[in-house]
């Protein structure tokens, strides 16, 4: 299916139960990170900056769990930079990245624009935008040699979703993408892992740019190509819209920290009823070479710690888990975290090496005092689509990242909201969940 025809003709109708399933889960777990991630400075330095540098009194646009009017492509660029700015949210593991870090800002930034919205259109434009997305991470991956952010790719995504808003016709909607693609952040991924930082996956102008296409097509800007859609080499990336689902094949994350260490942290917790963390004399941790690349071991603030492998897996050995607290806060000078991190020992291995991205994979040792040498064997990251997460584990996950920020009721009013939104006639009480301030 031709992928202009896909965006602006996509009716809910051919949407097979299956999506509509996974975009319903990765919709719950998108809002419960964007609520917990309003408490990071990232997201207070973004909403801020966003609210003066972007602000439009009376405009639509809102930022989310916060209430200040921003501008469309003010409210893409401070929503989708406070997701990311904790890293708990949904991906897929052959882009490397993230879609619903700019999709679901862009469902919002649009959502009243220029009418309201039924809830079966907001969950088509979000089918569509992880349609979108993925499959331009795909053919950017296979057509340049460096690894660049999801906002480079995000971008378009959020040009489709803003097309069929604002009602574009085929041609105009070609020129918003091209427009997206040619400005959108070709940022360097492996440079925030080197050196992580408050620019993370380069969501926050992948939102702006692609938002502001779709406005600027529609006044008659033009934009070249999007070389990612329209080459004929990367055909074999878009030949199956309609009838492949990508957003069915998202994983969803358990921790907060980035998914190349997710799988060292299990690793550790299968070990951890086997002794007391105070009788650990050594750690060490096999995995792929760019998890390796996470080598942090005292991070002096939460950037660091989420892009760190040393960091949270002696945090889930202290603490039993990690949460927001643990890569946060008092945890970063947390002496027994420390102890422990700065034993570990990080080396790559082949095995995980050429599993490598379709597969993140690691196994943890750990010495004890009394002799003994413990072996996690190799062991997957949690949540990928073909093992996920129960959606009773979803729904925990989001309460115990929401509740702490909108109280139980809400985040318990909200968590029902999004379970019925394909049957929604209205989405406004979905909207007065989301652009609310969080409580004080």
């Amino acid at each position: 299916m031709d992928a202009i025809d896909f965006i602006l003709g996509l009716d809910a109708s051919r949407v097979p139960e299956s999506a509509r399933y996974h975009a319903t889960r990765v919709l719950i777990d998108t809002l419960g990170v964007a609520a917990a991630a309003t408490q990071t400075d990232n997201s207070r330095i973004l909403r801020d900056f966003a609210s003066t540098a972007f602000a439009a009194p009376g405009t639509s646009a809102k930022l989310l769990f916060d209430g200040r009017s921003v501008s469309l492509p003010g409210a893409g660029f401070a929503n989708s930079g406070s997701i990311d700015s904790l890293d708990a949210h949904d991906g897929q593991r052959n882009t490397k990245g993230h879609m619903g870090v700019v999709v679901i800002p862009t469902l919002f930034a649009f959502a009243r624009t220029p009418m309201p919205v039924s809830g079966k259109e907001f969950m088509t434009r979000l089918v569509i935008g992880y349609e979108i997305a993925t499959r331009a991470g795909l053919a950017l991956h296979a057509s340049v040699s460096d690894y660049h952010t999801s906002g480079s790719w995000n971008a378009l995504a959020a040009a489709a979703i803003g097309a069929r808003a604002l009602k574009l016709d085929a041609d105009w909607t070609r020129h918003a993408i091209g427009i997206a693609e040619y400005n959108g952040p070709r940022s360097q991924m492996m440079r925030c892992i080197d050196y992580p930082t408050m620019v993370k996956d380069g969501a926050t102008w992948g939102g702006f740019t692609g938002i502001a296409a779709a406005q600027l097509a529609q006044l008659g800007h033009t934009g070249a190509p999007a070389v990612t859609m329209e080459n004929p080499d990367l055909a074999v990336y878009w030949n199956d819209l309609g009838g492949r689902w990508y957003v069915t094949d998202q994983y969803v994350k358990l921790y907060p920290v980035c998914r190349w260490a997710q799988p060292a942290i299990a690793a550790a917790l299968s070990l951890s009823n086997q002794f007391d963390v105070a009788d650990i004399s050594g750690i060490r941790i096999q995995t792929f070479h760019e998890a390796k690349r996470l080598p942090l071991a005292e991070p002096a603030n939460t950037e660091q710690a989420q892009y760190s492998i040393k960091f949270p897996v002696a945090a889930a050995l202290v603490r039993g888990h990690i949460g927001v607290e643990e890569v946060s806060g008092a945890a970063l000078s947390d002496p027994d975290i420390l102890r422990l991190a700065n034993m570990i020992e990080v080396t790559e291995d082949n095995e995980a090496n050429a599993a490598f991205p379709k597969d993140r994979l690691a196994r943890v040792g750990i010495s004890l005092a009394d002799g003994r040498e413990l072996e996690s064997g190799m062991m997957k990251a949690v949540g990928d689509p073909e093992d996920p997460i129960s959606d009773a584990a979803l729904h925990e996950k989001f309460t115990g990242l929401a509740a702490p920020v909108l109280g139980k009721a809400r985040a318990g009013k909200l968590l029902e909201t999004c379970e019925s939104l394909w049957e929604a006639e209205s989405i406004s009480e979905l909207l007065d969940l989301v652009t609310s301030p969080a409580r004080d």
